[in-house]
């Protein structure tokens, strides 16, 4: 089991969790594609609407890979947006400062922000353990 997590404005979790599904890289498959049934990703937001809201730096929703393989939307031909369904847990919105010294993933304590430019990454059992407790008390 690989655990996840994907950078996205908040207004933009909340349609994924109404919906129950999570998107990455603006729609594109690779990285859903290495995801798998049963792996755990969280929600960082740095903002609270994309692309100028805000900032929030915030993990806002957490929860596990549903299926077996990443799915087109209907969105349209023009606008092709992959996903992967997710079963959301019940959490609270948390802001990452309090976790920053907790957080393995975070090497660099003074930019701590740099990691989470690339969008979706892995990050250990640990790490999602801290986020997972904080979001879920």
């Amino acid at each position: 089991m690989t655990n996840w997590i994907n950078t996205v404005s908040r207004d933009h979790v909340e349609l994924a969790v109404r919906g129950r599904f999570t998107q990455a890289n603006h729609g594109k498959p690779h990285m859903l594609r290495r995801m798998e049934r049963g792996d755990w990703i969280a929600f960082y937001s740095p903002r609270t609407v994309y692309p100028k809201g805000e900032p929030l730096q915030a993990f806002t929703a957490i929860g596990r890979i549903a299926d077996d393989e990443p799915y087109l939307d209907s969105a349209g031909p023009d606008d092709p947006r992959w996903r992967r369904n997710v079963d959301f847990l019940e959490c609270v919105e948390t802001p990452i400062r309090p976790l920053l010294e907790q957080l393995d993933f975070i090497e660099d304590k003074q930019r701590w922000g740099y990691r989470f430019r690339f969008g979706v990454f892995r990050i250990d059992d640990h790490d999602l353990e801290v986020i997972r407790s904080a979001m879920t008390r």
